[in-house]
């Protein structure tokens, strides 16, 4: 506690300061939001940031140890922001328990289903849960763009070691982008 206040931070916690600050940067991406349909809210800013970290998650239960050590940190870090996040918008001590259980049970539902999707290579699967969760609609064809990135982005954590998720950060696919005015798609990495 006293190294925190005078700035020395373990190695350790630098990494998953570094990687989870990676992970928000990438669920900010606005093609997200502008081609991909995902709400520019509070809510939809909480799915995508979700969607993200589940992604590396699932990368992570994958690797050796001490990956499952980096992916508990990882949520400790992210569950840290958000209760940090809740209290700065004036929810009440006595409130923000209540929902952090609320967002971590919203949480690890939504992984349940994208692993289930994921795991069985099931795009329309993936769209559906996709469309119920991330954007709010009831029609999973309007996520298919959404679920086509999660796909390609799972693929390339996929060929990523420990050392590389970590130090380099993670790779997540490049988001395709409507026509700009010549007539050309344009590809946001």
């Amino acid at each position: 506690m006293i190294g925190r206040l005078f700035g020395r931070t373990n190695p350790r916690e630098r990494l998953i300061r570094e990687l989870h600050g990676r992970i928000n940067t990438a669920a900010r991406v606005p093609a997200l939001y502008t081609a991909l349909g995902v709400p520019d809210t509070v809510e939809g800013r909480f799915e995508c940031l979700s969607l993200h970290v589940i992604l590396v998650l699932r990368r992570l239960h994958h690797l050796p140890d001490p990956a499952a050590d980096v992916a508990q940190d990882l949520v400790n870090a992210v569950f840290l922001q958000l209760d940090s996040s809740l209290r700065e918008s004036g929810i009440g001590d006595f409130g923000v328990p209540k929902r952090m259980k609320k967002l971590g049970a919203a949480f690890y539902g939504r992984a349940a289903g994208y692993d289930a999707a994921l795991d069985g290579a099931d795009a329309d699967a993936l769209a559906k849960v996709l469309a119920r969760n991330v954007l709010g609609i009831d029609n999973p064809a309007d996520a298919a763009g959404l679920a086509r990135y999660v796909m390609a982005s799972d693929r390339a954590l996929a060929g990523l070691d420990l050392d590389t998720l970590v130090e380099t950060g993670p790779v997540f696919a490049s988001i395709e982008t409507p026509a700009g005015p010549a007539g050309q798609s344009g590809v946001l990495r």
